[in-house]
């Protein structure tokens, strides 16, 4: 009998231990089995597949702006410039936790609910992987610095330096120029491919005026650089570049000194001033007041900003010069002098009997001159044309018919638009007996002829067809 008995059974036990080391030697052999078939499909198999997909991801071809054109008045002015600003983006793709970079960004540089609102709807819109989305403009000496000793902590955030435009003559030439804005989400949905990769490299169009009318001149073409970055999104160096083409420049037939005088001359008030150069026709001022600064909108109009435009009673966001329609009154009496001489309806000398009013035969209505007891006993058309006599033109407009008149007018433009480079212009109306019969359902009347003649009536001209017309 040996001297200590034992229940623990120590040969039991080695052989589960050696049983068991068998089954995990067997499983580590088969995890390094399947390590070893990976690897050498890694390295051997897959290699030139890994390596173009690592150099996708190392290497970004990215567009370039080009810089848009500039736009001077006759004299060469300056009346559109580009200016450096700097931009803040965020490359989704490259941002882990795009809530808690927001965050973080907010505490280094100024983001309202509208910069953010903005944000998250470029973000909708569609764009090429890894483009850089704006979310703040206009950043500050003081903002670029804070970014700037942060940027360890700001995955794919972005701080570019672009060139913004700027009208340093602000609201005098608004309803010509116009303004250029951000590309919106129907704009963009209308760009076929072409014009997809035209506008890849700007976050701008032109939006109203000569920026609208002549954006294909003015946008220039987009380059290219191809640039290799680490795993945070920083670019390393630039690999190779295809620089953009710049924009056309162009001058205009304005003149910002007359410009100047006429908006001046209107001292605030509603109106529109159009000159002409009569021997070339080009327009040398097209003001219309109330107006507005047109470097609100470049990079993003505020809310507040838009709503105190949009909703003012004096209408500033309107062009009276183009699209506003007013009875010309006693402005048309020239060219309805010129058609009487024209049909030889009347002569330098023909003279008209003016006792301050006219009446038509077998009606009760008296149609009154402007001046009380009439311009004189006799009066001929160079008269008419001096005082304006009310009285002589009922008489002609009379004599000549509607459809005379309507087709002499439609030989000065009246009632159709002028074909200027300016987009949004209205046509006005300028009334024959097929409008009236389609507008209001009922003929012309002799009457009707009669106020037309003064330029009342259902007459509309705008500002600009009455400095074409004269």
């Amino acid at each position: 009998m040996s001297d200590h008995l034992q229940i623990k059974d120590h040969h039991r036990e080695a052989r589960v231990f050696a049983r068991r080391a068998g089954v995990a030697g067997i499983l580590i052999l088969g995890c390094l089995s399947l390590i070893f078939v990976r690897y050498y499909r890694l390295q051997i198999t897959e290699h030139e597949d890994y390596v173009t997909r690592s150099d996708r991801n190392r290497v970004q071809v990215q567009p370039v702006a080009p810089t848009r054109g500039l736009i001077y008045d006759r004299s060469g002015r300056l009346l559109a410039d580009n200016r450096p600003s700097y931009t803040l983006s965020i490359v989704r793709e490259q941002t882990t936790d795009l809530d808690t970079t927001l965050e973080t960004l907010k505490q280094l540089v100024a983001l309202d609910e509208q910069d953010l609102s903005a944000f998250a709807e470029r973000q909708k819109q569609r764009r090429r992987p890894f483009e850089a989305i704006p979310l703040r403009y206009r950043l500050t000496e003081a903002e670029i610095a804070r970014l700037a000793v942060n940027e360890y902590r700001l995955d794919g955030v972005e701080v570019s330096a672009e060139l913004v435009r700027f009208y340093p003559y602000g609201e005098l030439f608004a309803h010509s120029i116009g303004y250029v804005g951000r590309i919106n989400e129907r704009e963009l949905a209308a760009f076929d491919e072409d014009a997809y990769a035209r506008y890849s490299g700007t976050h701008t169009i032109g939006k109203l005026g000569i920026e609208k009318s002549y954006e294909d001149q003015l946008l220039g073409q987009v380059g290219s650089q191809q640039v290799e970055i680490n795993a945070r999104g920083r670019v390393l160096r630039t690999l190779d570049t295809q620089p953009p083409e710049a924009g056309q420049n162009l001058t205009l037939t304005l003149d910002a000194h007359l410009q100047q005088v006429a908006h001046e001359a209107l001292a605030g008030r509603r109106g529109a001033v159009v000159a002409i150069d009569v021997n070339s026709g080009g327009i040398l001022t097209l003001v219309s007041t109330p107006s507005f600064d047109p470097n609100l909108f470049v990079t993003g109009i505020s809310y507040a900003d838009y709503d105190a435009l949009s909703q003012s009673r004096d209408l500033p966001l309107f062009n009276r010069s183009l699209q506003g329609q007013y009875p010309p009154g006693s402005t048309l009496k020239p060219m309805l002098g010129l058609a009487g001489l024209h049909y030889r309806i009347v002569d330098a000398n023909s003279r008209v009997r003016d006792p301050g009013w006219y009446q038509l035969e077998n009606d009760e209505r008296f149609y009154r001159d402007w001046k009380k007891g009439g311009h004189g006993a006799w009066v001929n058309l160079h008269t008419a044309i001096e005082q304006s006599c009310d009285v002589y033109f009922y008489d002609l407009s009379f004599r000549m018919g509607i459809d005379r008149m309507h087709e002499f007018g439609s030989h000065f433009g009246l009632g159709n638009k002028t074909g200027i480079d300016v987009p949004n212009e209205r046509s006005g109306i300028w009334p024959s007996r097929a409008w009236k019969r389609a507008m209001r359902g009922l003929p012309w009347f002799p009457g009707d002829s009669l106020n037309m003649g003064i330029g009342q009536g259902a007459v509309l001209t705008t500002p600009l067809q009455l400095a074409v017309m004269t």
